[in-house]
């Protein structure tokens, strides 16, 4: 039986064919979950991914003596006046990095735009991204991904990296960053200081007040009650009284021996009327001092709470412009600042993408979300009811 080549030929071409299109339907699922991607991510991180550079700087805040200064007025204020010690500090410089002030700061000095949107990025990476309209807020959300500011428990460094597509622009970004940080803490240095001395100079104010009043309240005390110091003027009274008692006592004296030498002597009624009259003045001094409400001592209470409100008064007046002359003198050097460990560097080399690691990345993705699908369609077919 003798058979046309070429229908023998259109016959293997048709099987081949069916062969391939059986194969195809049979791979359908994972071409389109595994191999596709896979092509898609090798031609992607192989060939079109733009390099990324990475500027990377240290740096720590430091005090000039925080031992000394969280002992006086400013340290209480810095411990509770919002400016902490130690983590704190860079816990606030993080969070002024990653903030949108840093962002605009850093636009009035550096075109973060075009560095974000330089020619040197591909299609996929360049600013503004394929689902983002350009805004300020893209802007922002973008800046986010390309700087990063982390510390370091070990150490206590915070670590600051910028990512850009040029070397260039990465260290001018990081450069700028570093220089609104240090300004943030000069500000905050100066508001701290600031309300430090504002404080003190009302503690300062108020005590010049008291000690005022204080003194109004004694003098009008003294005109009021016609005295000086009662304390002294009570002595004095005291001293009078004394000297009087003594008098009498040596009359009472000579009146009992001429009693005794000669009841009837002519000079018996003088020393009695002299006895009764120095007894009378003795009386008289005493109820100046004690006894009576207008004494002395009745005085001495109200005179004596009046002058310990003064001293108190004056000491705390003394204290306070101690507190104020200490607080300018802090003020006066810097509390707090950013010493660079480590200056943010040039890149000479991408060290991003990663290529062949986003590329296995993308093969090991695609891989298990096929096998994952795949157990699912097994599962689904075995527990099918069967016609």
């Amino acid at each position: 039986m003798h058979h046309d080549p070429e229908l023998q030929r259109q016959a293997e071409a048709t099987v081949k064919e069916n062969r391939f299109l059986a194969m195809l339907r049979r791979w359908r699922w994972f071409s389109a979950f595994v191999l596709l991607p896979s092509l898609f991510g090798i031609l992607y991180f192989g060939f079109i991914a733009a390099d990324i550079y990475v500027s990377e700087s240290r740096f720590v805040i430091k005090g000039p003596d925080q031992k000394q200064s969280g002992g006086g007025a400013i340290g209480a204020i810095l411990q509770g006046g919002g400016f902490g010690g130690g983590q704190d500090q860079a816990s606030e410089i993080i969070g002024f990095i990653q903030s949108r002030d840093a962002l605009s700061g850093l636009t009035e000095n550096i075109d973060v735009r075009g560095a974000f949107a330089s020619q040197e990025a591909d299609f996929f990476s360049r600013f503004p991204l394929i689902h983002q309209t350009g805004s300020f807020e893209d802007l922002f959300t973008y800046y986010g991904s390309m700087v990063s500011a982390l510390p370091d428990p070990q150490t206590g460094l915070t670590q600051l990296s910028v990512k850009a597509f040029t070397p260039e622009e990465a260290q001018s970004i990081n450069l700028g960053l570093l220089r609104l940080s240090e300004e943030l803490v000069n500000r905050l240095n100066q508001r701290v200081n600031s309300q430090a001395i504002d404080e003190a100079e009302a503690r300062v104010a108020e005590a010049q007040v008291r000690v005022r009043d204080a003194r109004i309240r004694l003098g009008a005390y003294r005109n009021t009650a016609e005295i000086l110091d009662p304390q002294q003027q009570g002595l004095g009274v005291l001293a009078v009284s004394d000297g009087l008692i003594t008098q009498e006592a040596a009359l009472r004296a000579q009146l009992t021996q001429i009693r005794r030498i000669a009841g009837d002597h002519p000079s018996i009624p003088a020393l009695e009327e002299r006895i009764a009259a120095v007894s009378q003045q003795i009386a008289s001094q005493t109820a100046r001092a004690v006894g009576t409400p207008d004494g002395l001592a009745s005085r001495l209470t109200e005179y004596e709470n009046l002058i310990v409100e003064q001293e108190f008064a004056t000491q705390l007046l003394t204290v306070a412009n101690a507190a104020l002359e200490q607080a300018r003198v802090e003020a006066e050097r810097q509390q707090y600042y950013i010493e660079r460990v480590v200056e943010p560097n040039l890149p000479d080399a991408a060290i991003l993408p990663a290529r062949l690691k986003n590329i296995l990345a993308v093969i090991f993705a695609s891989l298990c979300l096929y096998l994952v699908g795949w157990m699912l369609a097994v599962g689904i077919r075995e527990h099918a009811p069967e016609e």
